[in-house]
């Protein structure tokens, strides 16, 4: 087969891969399966994808569509071709502003799409969790519905039309079609025609009409997939007489996982834009059973949203970094809460709607307490529900809520007793079940707890999913009400809905595909739904000893199985947050945080090799990642590659030595401390043209890059010409003068110095000790550990509750919160350090929150600043304490700029090989800011990489926000 896959890639319209890494990142989805694929397609055309059908008709094989490989089922795992249809079919085609409705390609992003449609005054209502990347041809795979559906239906309800290529390779636009013409196809002689044939001679039966309604989930369960549709297509004038509704068979192709056909094309029926004014009431109940209670009750009136949160979510949230401050609306320690929205056109309106449902919920007398939220309150709760899935995974250990029935739905009325009913045998089983997501649409996520890596687990999982499955049964509920049935639950179809129906479904599903080569092993040609699990069970695991510390995820294997492929790192950089910049600049799969995670596992669990790591495959996927940190604040499992990828390269390099270039970056302080002792000579060669080409050459830099001056005067000399400090002062500080400041930006840490003194600071200056960042960054870990323990050991001494650590550059000082816990032998010394240890600009913000710090000592005059930070400062800290200390100054205008990664990342934006992934990192939004700016406005950077970088890319001088302050001050002292 290597042989034909190799001739197909040379005239294949797209990219192509059959190589191991490939294969192995496309093995799993979010769900907890693995499948080797054959290959891996990235179509750029319609005829691209014309071909892979060819090819897998000519050679065997099948296709398995996916776009941002999210679900939760299994549907994007297989063992043919997976086609990625997510990097090159993004376009929006058209817009209707007159019939409200946009065409578009699979691969368009649900968020970025109604950032698009804003300026018609339109959007798409459908609003699943992951709607920063989920794309539209897996929303309409999946029958996606979201927290908006009681009020905008689900997917199925706004797909009009779709173009499509059928097995046979024949383009088909499906639409809606009148009796007349629908009953026109069935006469054509075509691959087509027999579709519409089977259908109508499947359907017209009454009895087979009446088979479906007894079996199929109650019609008021809005939320269903439960296989293909059939029951949908019954309400049209084709099957009903009453009915002037024209039949389209869309709604057959939505929710079919891409078993029938392949999509190129979607268009959508849209809503107006929501009203503006809302409201959230948060009802919180000291027992499930309250809270499901009042769930009918709160469903009389006209809410947006009606979501629930279990306190299983609620503590995951506790031990989040993002999501922990999320939690401001909740009130002692509730057993479940629901999130109630409320919209309306006008103020008053809102306020009668709000008063009418804390009456009912009032008079109910079930819930504890409602606070009423507004404004950036309601998105802060939405995103805590959310990022439940992600906060799920986030389980240290090898017991998972593991996603098997977390999308049963069932009517309102019978919601309590499904909910005790499954409760009960949850008992059974012993399991404390988990409880989260669509209470006003009946559905919510309910999750058990298993080992998948333990034979017992599994079988419980079969257990549990079967018990389940006929507990559905009972109520007539939907068994997959929007996650899909994939592999996890269709199996389980036939016990659902009948044998008579589920031989329907074969039967249209042979129709359409008869070759069997969209997406095998979904709804009708069921896999089994505990094989091809991620894990082997009862294997033995591997032993993996590291440097640095992992027992927090118990292990650095375990940290990367915390990853349950959410795939929060694939937003684009169109969407709020730093994740994952690499990913943004490429739109590659494998420069992805999932991709890292996915191959570590995959390395880690497989590979004999006595060193593990010694892995090229793992070594490309760590190649990009530029060690922002970003992962460790906004994935929600707390997936830390950061930290993995320095462990990786030292363990990377004990096998494989270690390159001049990387040696020069990673002890690029001891340079740099030689260089400062010969200013001149020094900067004079980096400025001459030959020399600094000679030296970028030898060291691996990029030819394009600046090199960076060393300062004049080290800050060693500068603070021997400083006055002896104040006698009375408000409190001590240590300010620890890193590597970067000392050599290269001395005239910052003096500002630092300066501004503390001149607000009435005693300052102690620790400036000969190096904080290791860049024998980090580096995989020096060795070096790295001997220096840490030589500045626990030198400041355990001196740095105390009262007399704190501040630091200039973030990546430096940051490092004593973060990687210092890992690698420290005195790990009570590290913590206490840690615990002591600021920003500058931290320190000064919360010294303004206790009054010591005025208005009055700096400037009236006005100034307008936009700020970059530093992406340890983004991940590890807040941005706001700079913007606070900005804005402090009564005429300052300071604004954040909505970056993520500045591109330079250190040592990365310098290197040869990824120099231009660096400046598309810059461009992406950072570059465009700084050039809209106007020449009076400061742009203010805190990181010397970061400065560097828009120098680099702008021309333009950026600030550390200490120097404008301290340029702010009225008075100085010296």
């Amino acid at each position: 087969m290597k042989n034909q896959l190799a001739y197909f890639k040379e005239t294949f319209k797209g990219d192509f891969h059959y190589g191991d890494l490939h294969k192995a990142l496309y093995a799993t989805d979010a769900s907890v399966y693995r499948k080797l694929p054959l290959a891996v397609a990235f179509p750029k055309t319609d005829q691209a994808i014309l071909q892979l059908i060819e090819f897998s008709q000519e050679n065997n094989t099948s296709l398995i569509p996916r776009t941002a490989g999210t679900s939760l089922a299994g549907q994007c795992v297989g063992d043919g071709i997976v086609v990625d249809v997510s990097k090159y079919f993004t376009n929006i085609i058209s817009v209707d502003t007159q019939n409200k409705t946009v065409t578009l390609q699979p691969g368009v992003i649900r968020d970025e799409l109604n950032a698009y449609l804003k300026q018609y005054g339109l959007f798409f209502g459908p609003n699943t969790s992951t709607s920063n990347r989920c794309m539209l041809g897996g929303m309409v795979g999946n029958n996606s519905s979201g927290t908006t559906s009681i009020q905008y239906g689900v997917t199925r309800d706004k797909v009009l039309q779709l173009k499509t290529i059928l097995a046979n390779g024949d383009p088909v636009v499906f639409s809606p079609l009148s009796k007349a013409a629908f009953l026109q196809k069935t006469k054509e002689d075509s691959f087509e025609g027999r579709i519409y044939k089977t259908i109508y001679a499947e359907l017209a039966s009454e009895t087979a009409r009446a088979e479906i309604k007894k079996h199929f989930p109650k019609p008021e369960i809005h939320r269903r997939n439960t296989g293909y549709a059939v029951d949908a297509l019954l309400k049209n004038e084709v099957f009903d007489e009453n009915s002037s509704e024209k039949i389209n068979l869309c709604k057959l192709l939505c929710g079919s996982e891409g078993t029938l056909a392949f999509t190129t094309e979607i268009t959508l029926q849209l809503d107006d834009l929501p009203p503006q004014h809302t409201a959230m009431v948060v009802s919180q109940y000291k027992t499930l059973e309250n809270c499901l209670n009042d769930v009918a009750i709160a469903m009389q009136h006209n809410l947006h949203t009606c979501e629930m949160m279990d306190d299983v979510i609620l503590d995951c949230t506790k031990q989040s970094k993002k999501y922990e401050p999320y939690r401001f609306f909740v009130e002692g320690t509730p057993k479940a809460l629901l999130l109630l929205e409320l919209k309306a056109d006008t103020a008053s309106g809102l306020q009668q709607q709000t008063e009418a449902l804390l009456q009912s919920l009032s008079k109910s007398g079930l819930s504890y307490t409602m606070p009423v939220l507004k404004n950036e309150e309601i998105a802060m709760a939405l995103e805590l529900r959310k990022a439940g899935l992600g906060l799920l995974g986030n389980m240290v250990g090898d017991n998972k809520a593991v996603a098997c029935i977390e999308d049963t739905a069932v009517a309102l009325e019978d919601l309590p007793n499904y909910i005790a009913d499954f409760t009960a045998l949850m008992q059974e089983y012993d399991q404390k079940a988990v409880y989260y997501a669509h209470a006003g649409a009946g559905e919510l996520h309910l999750r058990p707890i298993l080992n998948l890596k333990d034979g017992e687990g599994v079988a419980y999982f079969r257990k549990i999913t079967t018990d389940v499955a006929k507990l559905c049964k009972k109520y007539k509920g939907s068994f997959s009400g929007e996650h899909g049935d994939g592999i996890v639950r269709a199996e389980f179809l036939e016990l659902l809905i009948g044998q008579q129906n589920f031989s329907l479904l074969k039967k249209i599903k042979h129709a359409f595909d008869p070759e069997n080569i969209f997406n095998p092993g979904k709804i009708t040609d069921a896999w089994k739904m505990d094989q091809s699990l991620r894990y082997e069970t009862d294997r033995k695991e591997p032993e993996i000893d590291t440097i640095l510390n992992f027992s927090d995820s118990e292990g650095i294997l375990r940290l990367a199985e915390k990853c349950n492929g959410s795939g929060d790192c694939r937003k684009t950089a169109e969407m709020a947050g730093a994740m994952c910049p690499s990913y943004h600049a490429t739109k590659n799969e494998k420069d992805t945080t999932r991709a890292r995670a996915n191959m570590l596992r995959e390395v880690l669990t497989n590979n004999t090799a006595t060193n593990k790591f010694n892995n090229k495959d793992l070594k490309e996927v760590f190649d990009l990642c530029i060690s922002c940190k970003a992962c460790a604040n906004e994935c929600p499992s707390d997936v830390d590659m950061a930290t993995a990828k320095a462990e990786f390269l030292y363990q990377y390099n004990k096998a494989n030595g270690v390159s001049l270039s990387n040696k020069l970056f990673a002890k690029s302080s001891r340079l740099n401390k030689m260089a400062a002792r010969f200013p001149k000579l020094t900067n004079a060669l980096y400025k001459n043209g030959f020399t600094s080409q000679l030296i970028k050459k030898i060291s691996g830099m990029a030819t394009e890059r600046s090199l960076p001056f060393v300062s004049s005067e080290r800050f060693g000399k500068l603070l021997q010409s400083k006055q002896n400090q104040l006698n009375e002062y408000i409190k001590e500080v240590v300010l620890f003068v890193d590597e970067f400041s000392n050599y290269l930006d001395a005239e910052i840490a003096e500002d630092a110095y300066d501004l503390l003194i001149g607000l009435g600071y005693k300052v102690t200056v620790i400036h000969h000790l190096d904080s290791a960042r860049a024998l980090i960054s580096k995989g020096f870990l060795e070096e790295a550990k001997k220096q840490v323990n030589k500045n626990i050991a030198y400041l355990k001494g001196i740095v105390s509750a009262n007399k704190p650590l501040l630091g200039i550059e973030p990546s430096a000082i940051l490092g004593f919160r973060d990687e210092y816990l890992r690698i420290a032998d005195d790990i009570v010394s590290a913590k206490e350090l840690s615990n002591n240890s600021f920003l500058v600009e931290e320190f000064l913000a919360s010294e303004i929150k206790l009054g010591n710090i005025s208005e009055a000592k700096f400037t009236s005059e006005e100034k307008i600043i936009k700020i970059h930070n530093h992406c340890h400062q983004k991940a590890l800290s807040n941005q706001k304490v700079t913007f606070d200390l900005l804005n402090l100054p009564k005429n300052y205008k300071p604004t954040i700029i909505p970056s993520g990664c500045c591109g330079m990342a250190g040592s990365f934006g310098y290197e040869k090989e990824h120099y231009k992934v660096s400046m598309q990192i810059g461009e992406l939004k950072l570059f465009p800011a700084v050039r809209k700016a106007s020449k009076n406005t400061i742009i203010a950077a805190n990181g010397t990489s970061c400065r560097h970088q828009i120098k680099d890319g702008t021309g333009v001088e950026a600030l550390h926000p200490l120097t404008i302050l301290k340029q702010a001050l009225i008075q100085t002292q010296n």
